[in-house]
């Protein structure tokens, strides 16, 4: 029997979590958004046959096995509780929450229920990044001792006022927004225990027009903008190793660049994305690399992939159906989750208090 979704949130990454869904088999059972409108929308173009105004009679439905939180940051927390509570598995759109204090809640909640807690680590399911583990975990790479992260906009703020800049309801900017790519040089090397960090966050360019992005977002009149627009921040590990990382909407550079590079012991290596304008994924141009040393030879590989313009957000969705029918490994875990919210939340706390925290 196919596994039946509710979807909660009409939001723009639903058509991404709908076409991976179906790609695993799964029925959209129903939908649900306080904004009905926005739902039924969805629904007729989608064909679900349910459509909600509250997430209540959503989660009162028996016949949902799982549900797909596709919210503003703010609201992942709660809703994830309030369905894992009600018996359904909990598919959560990044970041997992606006702090790791929320992360433990849900895991608690998802912990007492049984159900699988997921989150939307989209970029974990790109044919680069599997290339990539597969060397990782053949043992060809060795221990990454160090790898930078790197996802900056010069043109990237979504918008003024709205959510995304409102740090009540986002939890943060670009950091909390753009996390993918920490995430990812985290699973690379094996998502270690951290020690210390020391970041430093920028407002420059946050109210300037300028530096919008291209989504068609619309500005909100006298709404918040209080969040940064750009944060780097360095992190070592129990284990001794390292991550520095850059991550901005709105920040002087050539383009938007999206990156994992790492120094191995056996090879170094690369995920790379490369866009002409920000925010365009047809201008974007990909990479996977892999960097050795062969019978006094300085060899880089590069390996062929096929192309995903969405970035694995399909195959994402997909991993998370096999997860629960246990078909597939899941890709993450609320344990990593929690890991990454905690030094999320130390690089704020560092640029707040211009000294490294422990984490």
């Amino acid at each position: 029997m196919a596994t039946k979704v509710g979807v909660i949130g009409a939001g723009g990454m639903v058509r991404y979590h709908l076409a991976g869904f179906k790609a695993a088999g799964a029925e959209i059972a129903a939908i649900a958004d306080v904004n009905q409108a926005a739902a039924q929308r969805v629904a007729e173009a989608q064909v679900i046959a349910q459509v909600h105004g509250s997430v209540d009679a959503l989660l009162a439905d028996p016949n949902i096995d799982a549900v797909t939180i596709i919210v503003p940051n703010k609201f992942h927390a709660p809703l994830a509780i309030q369905a894992l509570k009600a018996g359904k598995h909990v598919f959560c759109e990044k970041p997992p929450a606006i702090n790791a204090g929320e992360v433990e809640e849900m895991i608690a909640a998802a912990n007492q229920s049984g159900k699988r807690l997921m989150f939307n680590f989209n970029n974990r399911a790109r044919p680069e990044s599997y290339a990539m583990k597969a060397y990782i975990d053949g043992g060809t790479v060795g221990t990454i001792n160090s790898a930078q992260a790197k996802w900056i906009r010069r043109t990237g703020i979504p918008g003024f006022g709205g959510w995304f800049t409102t740090k009540a309801l986002a939890g943060g900017g670009p950091l909390i927004d753009l996390l993918h790519m920490i995430d990812l040089a985290l699973y690379f090397m094996g998502y270690p225990e951290p020690a210390h960090v020391l970041g430093q966050t920028f407002s420059n360019f946050i109210d300037d027009k300028n530096f919008k992005g291209p989504w068609g977002i619309p500005d909100v009149k006298d709404g918040v903008t209080d969040v940064e627009a750009a944060a780097h921040g360095f992190v070592t590990f129990k284990t001794g190793q390292v991550l520095s990382l850059q991550v901005s909407w709105a920040e002087m550079v050539k383009r938007e660049e999206v990156s994992v590079v790492f120094q191995g012991t056996g090879a170094g290596g690369k995920v790379e994305r490369l866009f002409g304008r920000d925010g365009l994924d047809e201008t974007a141009i990909d990479a996977c690399e892999l960097y050795v040393q062969e019978n006094g030879n300085s060899v880089n590989r590069s390996i062929i992939t096929e192309a995903c313009e969405d970035m694995g957000r399909i195959r994402s969705a997909t991993n998370f159906i096999r997860a629960i029918e246990g078909t597939e490994a899941p890709l993450n875990t609320p344990d990593q989750a929690l890991s990454l919210m905690k030094i999320i939340d130390a690089i704020y706390e560092s640029a707040r208090s211009g000294q490294p925290v422990a984490c």
